[in-house]
């Protein structure tokens, strides 16, 4: 196996559920991720030689937000993720054992509301929340990664989250009426 070999299944170990996961909150469905995963792996094999391996993670993040973003310009309608139960519900359907059936679907809804509020938020505040909450990056992380100031990574953060709390806030209130 030679360096670049190891180098690349180096970062394709160590990051490949960071980029899926990132891809899969900016872009709202399994495939488009998928895709998205893809492109920044090849991209990545591409360039190996080109950055420090060290500091290869701001690189692999700022190029799958660039490949999100990209993909989020050429597709202009909104898609929504499908709610799955979990093999645990379907194993207490298949059982007959409901008694913790309604809380798990419940938690099952109010999870995906929650999901469903975070890819209605503007890109460059969603990026933000997603790295920071989602993926637990680091404020400097972010800012490298995504080639912004450290503050705007603060504020952006801020932002969301006022943004999901009010939004989540309207959600309860219709739940109650």
């Amino acid at each position: 196996m030679n360096l670049k070999s190891t180098k690349y299944n180096f970062l394709f170990q160590k990051y490949k559920s960071d980029i899926y996961n990132y891809s899969l909150y900016m872009l709202g469905n399994q495939f488009d991720a998928e895709d998205a995963v893809q492109d920044v792996l090849i991209k990545t094999w591409e360039n190996i030689n080109n950055f420090n391996v060290i500091s290869a993670k701001a690189w692999i993040i700022k190029t799958t937000h660039n490949r999100c973003l990209d993909l989020l310009r050429k597709r202009k309608r909104t898609f929504n993720k499908e709610v799955s139960l979990d093999e645990n519900v379907e194993a207490n359907i298949i059982d007959g054992d409901t008694s913790d059936l309604n809380n798990m679907i419940d938690n099952k809804i109010i999870e995906e509301k929650i999901n469903q509020k975070i890819r209605l938020l503007p890109d460059n505040l969603k990026s933000v929340f997603v790295l920071y909450e989602i993926q637990g990056f680091k404020y400097r992380e972010i800012s490298k990664a995504l080639d912004i100031p450290l503050n705007s990574v603060k504020v952006y953060l801020m932002r969301a989250r006022k943004k999901l709390q009010l939004e989540l806030k309207s959600y309860e209130l219709q739940e109650v009426i």
